[in-house]
Order: C-alpha cells, then structure tokens, then sequence
C-alpha cells in the first residue's frame, strides 16, 4: 500500500500545496516558529484517512531532503549544509576569479572562517534545517491526532519515521551550532523558546533515533521500492554510529576551553548493556554488515548514473529529471564553462580541490592514490568521445591544480587554476544546465561505516587495520597502518566531495589551524568557529537566545 501511495504523492505535485502554504509564513527571520493561518488549507481536508495521514504527514517530509533553490536540501544547492561542511575546510576552495565568485567576499569568507554572525547563508540553513524540525512536529502532532478515533497499525510506524527524520535535522543543528532550541511542538511561540545545551540535544537525538529503529523497516533505502529515499533502519543506524563517533564533541558543552570528555567515559545503553561511544560505534557499524552493506567492487559504482542498485549507499536523495524537483549544482559549479558545453551541459567554472587536498592524495607523485583520477579532473580534459577540450583561443584546456589560491585574479591561470569535481558519472541526458541528473546524490554510504569502525577501534586501544586497508584495497591502494592520523587522511581519500571535512577536521582538532592561503584567525585556536554562531536575526527576537562563544 505504501509503495502505491508513494508513487501517487510524487506523481501528483498537488498533494504539496498543503505543506508549502504551511511553510510559508514559518521562516522569514520576522516569523520563526510561527504560523500563518490564512496560508493554510483546512486540516480536517488532508487527514481523513490512512492514506492521507502517510502522504501528508510522512511522505510530504521527503520533499524536503532534496532542494532546488540556495540554503535547501542536505546537498544538492549551494550556501546550504553542503557548502557549510565544505568550503570551511581544508578539502576544498572557491577562487575568486576576476569578477567570478567574490559574491561580496562570501566565498572568501568561508574558507577563512571569517563568516560574521550577520551571514545570510548561515541564516537560511538554520532556518531551513529548523523549517524541517516544525514541520515533523505538526506530522507528529496530526498522528497523534488521528490516532484517537483510528487504530491503523501503520501508525506507530509513521510516528516512528517522523521522530526520526527530526532527529536527524536536530543532530545537523547541533552538529552546525552546536547550543540551539530544542523544540517539540509546532504551536511553540519565539518567546517561549529555550536554548538548549549541545549535551542536551545529543541526548535527546540518540533517545529518539534508538526508539524509533525497532519499528522502522530494515530495508535499503537508496535502491527502488516502497522505501526508496526514506528513514529506514540502516539509516538510523549509520546515524547513531556517527553521533556516537563525535560524542566527544557533542557532548562538549564548552567547546572553547580546550578540554573534552573522554570517549572511553562516554557511555551509552545498546540493547541493555552499557557501551563507550568506540564500543557503540563498533556495535553500529557491525549492524549495517548483518543488514547487508558492503562494499562495491568497483568504487564508481556508487555515483555512476541510476546508482540505485548499489549495495554500499546508505541513504541517498533520488534523483530523477522528470519526478522531483532536486538538484545537483557542484559539478556545475566546478567545470570550466567549455568542459560543461563539450558535455552539451553548463559551467560555473569554481570550486577546485585545495593545496592540502592534492598533497593528501600525492598528486603528481609516485604514490598518487588511485583514488584522484576517479574524485578530480586535472591537466587536460576530453569530451564524452575522448576528444580534447579547448579554450575560446583555440588552446588546450588545462587545469593547473598546483596553482590553486584564495584570490587568482589577474593571473595567466585565472580560469583554470585548481582541480575540478568529477566524483559523479556525467549523465549526458541531465537537463538545466546538468542540474537535473539521474544520479541519487549520496550522503551515507558504507565505506564510511568502515572507516568510523577503524577509527573507534583505534581510540579504543584496539588494532584498525582490517577496516582501513578493506577499503583501500578495493581500489588498489597499498596497506596503511590504522594510525589516527592515517585514517584522517584516508577520509579525505575516500569520501572526497562528500561533505564530511569540516566535522572530521573539528573532531580530529585539526579544524581552525591555518593551511594555505588561510592563516589562523585571532583567538580562533580557542575553538570558537568549530560551530556557527546563532544567527544574529534570530537571535535577537528573543534575548534567552545566547550568541555561542567567540561571535
């Protein structure tokens, strides 16, 4: 019945006027967690059966995952989580180019850390991220409302997946912001909200993912079926295999005093025994295995075009040009203009692999990891029947990935400084611009189950080296030792482009040094730009709102 109601909610784009005319008056920064009546469609008409309750109130969510404009969606857009996690790291950078990608020093600032606590783009993704959180809360609210005159059994699963979808949007606020509102009801008025320590919210995000996973589905949800693209069991497990990795930062409640809790006192309840935060992820990342994850055998695989059949993604966001509305802008962004236009696609001509990337891959060197040429286009590039790529001039396209930096205006290597985003298969039938593709963009994928098992076994005094090298060895990499500062690098190598830098940098304490062309900010080793300040908008409309430290 699901899979059937499912294929009508995406077919039928009118069944999402209810949730948009909801969301309207929700998030400008004058109406944060405030309803607009008049926008909204009489709820009696949406939640009169079963079917309506799972199209409306689970299904609708989904919609939400995804995006096609700036600060939506959990990748996919630009100036959203994606780039947050990103381009504040030392993976990857945006050039500015002549009168190319300044955008008023925004790019810039990022890469910097020097971001201000007046950032529209950090505004809207805490608005985006909480729009998400309130609309669960009234799913949640019409469940329950349902549920006293009706005894569908779908229900406690419903409500399940639900608590689990606000789970995972609250684990990236406290990832992002670390201290913030820890809300539960969707009538809450602003100056009612209390901020919560980031302790709290971690607590709460666990207890939630943990209660919901018993009644969820232990399908896998990046591949075709009724559960395609939805909070399934390995989901939530892959979830709480990471929130137990960074336990020790998030339940670090004064990320600013150079001290943390240790993981091996961190403890947490898994089927009845008491585990530390290495133990649990061990525990989780052993799950996904008995679920059936592995690695594919070729790395490709897992972002070729209609990737729906790998067994190694995790959870995906579904892509498909003609049934939903999500986009993919990073290869976009990143080609040169001719590289896209030999693709019969568009170019923005951006972001380019840092110095620190290339050196982390031996680029150019006799050790150079197998890994580059599948993750980066560099030298010189050719169209899909293998002829070369030129200039407008006539000359050869050549990118120059050493000539990399923060600002290379005026330079000769001004369009073609930096290696280029090539992680994902070109679909030559992608439509607006190569933004609508038929590759599901990937967000947890099993490789990093096994690397998060390395690291946890390593801090836990025990030997990492059979879940390292099991992933270096499917591409043909030597053998590495599990040494922490060798899984770090083998994070970088396996899951580039993936939107991971920025949280294993903090947790590594590697996240506010200085790298090329970035030096350290004043007072910045205290630890103060490893979470985003509140945005200052919303802050203000409610003085109990604390700005975090450092801002």
């Amino acid at each position: 019945m699901e899979e059937e109601m499912m294929k009508q909610y995406m077919k039928n784009k009118s069944r999402l006027g209810f949730f948009l005319a909801m969301c309207l008056g929700l998030f400008s920064c004058s109406k944060f967690l405030e309803e607009n009546p008049k926008d909204k469609l009489p709820e009696d008409d949406v939640y009169n059966t079963i079917s309506e309750v799972y199209l409306n109130a689970v299904a609708s969510l989904y919609t939400y995952v995804g995006g096609y404009s700036d600060s939506q969606g959990l990748q996919g857009t630009g100036r959203g989580v994606y780039d947050l996690n990103t381009f504040t790291s030392d993976e990857a950078i945006i050039p500015t180019r002549g009168g190319d990608w300044y955008d008023g020093g925004f790019w810039q600032g990022l890469y910097l850390h020097d971001w201000g606590i007046e950032n529209d783009a950090i505004q809207a993704t805490w608005e985006y991220l909480y729009k998400v959180v309130m609309l669960s809360n009234k799913s949640l609210e019409r469940i329950d409302k349902f549920a006293e005159t009706h005894s569908a059994t779908e229900l406690p699963t419903y409500r399940a997946e639900v608590r689990a979808m606000r789970a995972m949007y609250y684990y990236y606020l406290m990832d992002l912001f670390g201290r913030i509102p820890l809300v539960q009801s969707s009538s809450v008025a602003m100056k009612d909200v209390v901020q919560s320590e980031r302790k709290t919210v971690f607590d709460f995000v666990v207890k939630e993912l943990q209660e919901a996973a018993p009644l969820l589905s232990d399908a896998h949800s990046n591949q075709s079926g009724p559960y395609y693209g939805r909070i399934t069991r390995p989901v939530v497990t892959f979830l709480l295999a990471k929130l137990a990795l960074n336990s020790e930062v998030y339940t670090d409640n004064d990320w600013t005093d150079g001290q943390r809790p240790d993981g091996k006192n961190i403890k947490f309840t898994v089927n009845g025994c008491e585990l530390n935060a290495w133990e649990t992820v061990i525990y989780y990342c052993d799950q996904l295995k008995t679920m059936g994850y592995k690695l594919e055998p070729e790395y490709e695989t897992n972002f070729s075009i209609f990737n729906e059949p790998s067994v190694e993604n995790v959870f995906t966001i579904p892509m498909n040009k003609t049934l939903y509305t999500n986009q993919m802008q990073y290869l976009f962004r990143s080609r040169h203009y001719n590289h896209a236009k030999a693709y019969g696609l568009s170019g923005e001509n951006g972001p380019s692999a840092t110095i620190e990337a290339l050196e982390a891959f031996g680029y150019e060197t006799a050790e150079q990891d197998p890994r580059f040429d599948i993750c980066y286009f560099a030298g010189t590039v050719h169209d899909l029947k293998g002829n070369i790529i030129k200039l407008d001039n006539g000359t050869v396209l050549e990118y120059l990935p050493w000539k990399v930096s923060l600002d290379i205006t005026d330079t000769p290597y001004e369009q073609t400084a930096g290696a280029r985003m090539k992680k994902y298969e070109v679909d030559p039938t992608a439509t607006k611009d190569g933004k609508l593709m038929e590759n599901d963009i990937v967000l947890f994928r099993y490789a990093d189950a096994l690397l998060m098992k390395s690291e946890a076994k390593v801090r836990n005094g025990a030997n990492g080296d059979e879940e390292l090298n099991e992933v270096r060895s499917r591409v043909n990499a030597s053998p590495r030792t599990a040494t922490l500062e060798n899984i770090l690098a083998e994070r970088q190598l396996e899951l580039a482009w993936e939107g991971w830098r920025r949280q294993d940098l903090v947790r590594f304490g590697k996240f506010t040094r200085a790298y090329s062309s970035r030096p350290q900010l004043p007072d910045e080793a205290s630890g103060y730009t490893t979470v985003f300040p509140i945005p200052e908008k919303i802050r203000v409309m409610n003085e109990r709102l604390k700005q975090n430290p450092g801002y």
